[in-house]
């Protein structure tokens, strides 16, 4: 099985972060929206990547071939940028004469059991249901169980089962053909050439596509869903049973968190939903439900619902005061 990764995005809703870091690469509990994505693959089995990279691609090439050594990686640059549909059309060389290609998006993190969707000899598309499926794409499914429609943010949304950014592709080169039908047409949806309009071709071609229920899915493209996504992610028992407290004396630590290695942490309260990068420096600090890079030293703080960039410096306010009777003091506003 190949697996093909689009990380060209400029990530707009993620700024500042993503104006001097991928999207791909923001830090999410324990690792990088990019790391969850490959560690998940890699325990599937999956061994040879095709990485379709643009903005900030030589950060995302580096960080897969330094952290993931063992794998075949190939990158391929989309350059103009204009939708994921095009980005796959750029690609397809790499995998037009497979048996089946994995395609998962790099800024979606799915739990779903890759091995059984990986068996299935199907083209399987992974979905989620939603509370708002005008912002997704969507699908229609038939009596039959197959997919009948996929419309790409509809108006009036006829189902609430978005997808999730994992499709697996029996015949790629059928998928081929359909996505050089919407070039060459120059079929657009939203000013963008899309998969979902190249999968819909594929039906309508008489291609058979089942829906997959995927377990989670963490869509990591703004902050909300980020912080929202981190604080699933550490909801794991293994964030909730990690025990800080001889690493960290003289703070107070209140899972679930993940402190990263060679932290230097003091005077402080840490928790609930944190994750903080390696060789952090906290002093004198309150956190909870937020994200602080590697390399980041904050003092005095007190934060919640943040994202703090790696490298980063913030330093608060300490104050010395000496207050009468019947006296209000409010720095809130």
């Amino acid at each position: 099985m190949k697996v093909v990764i689009p990380v060209a995005g400029v990530g707009s809703k993620l700024r500042p972060h993503t104006h001097t870091q991928p999207k791909s690469l923001v830090p999410v509990a324990d690792n990088t929206i990019l790391g969850h994505i490959v560690e998940r693959l890699v325990q599937a089995g999956v061994q040879d990547y095709v990485f379709i990279i643009g903005y900030l691609g030589d950060k995302v090439e580096s960080y897969v071939r330094q952290k993931y050594p063992g794998i075949n990686a190939e990158f391929i640059v989309q350059e103009p940028r204009e939708g994921l549909g095009h980005a796959l059309w750029i690609a397809r060389e790499s995998y037009r004469y497979e048996d089946s290609v994995l395609i998962m998006l790099g800024d979606n993190i799915v739990e779903a059991d890759l091995p059984a969707i990986i068996a299935l000899p199907k083209s399987v598309l992974g979905v989620k249901k939603v509370a708002k499926p005008s912002l997704f794409g969507v699908t229609e499914v038939g009596m039959d169980e197959y997919i009948t429609k996929l419309v790409e943010k509809p108006k009036i949304p006829k189902s609430n089962f978005a997808l999730v950014g994992l499709y697996k592709i029996m015949q790629p080169e059928k998928l081929v053909r359909s996505l050089e039908h919407i070039i060459t047409e120059n079929v657009r949806t939203h000013n963008e050439y899309h998969l979902t309009d190249a999968l819909m071709h594929m039906i309508r071609q008489g291609e058979k596509m089942v829906t997959w229920n995927v377990d989670n899915w963490f869509d990591c493209g703004r902050k909300e869903t980020l912080l929202e996504a981190n604080a699933k992610l550490l909801s794991q028992p293994r964030f909730r049973e990690k025990d800080y407290s001889d690493l960290y004396p003289g703070n107070i630590i209140i899972p679930p968190v993940s402190i990263g290695a060679n932290c230097n942490i003091t005077h402080s309260i840490i928790g609930p939903n944190v994750a903080i990068g390696e060789n952090a420096t906290i002093s004198r600090s309150s956190l909870s439900n937020s994200i602080i890079g590697a390399y980041s030293e904050l003092q005095n703080a007190v934060m919640h619902d943040s994202i703090i960039g790696s490298d980063a410096s913030f330093k608060g306010l300490s104050h010395s005061l000496n207050i009468g009777d019947s006296t209000e003091i409010n720095f809130a506003q």
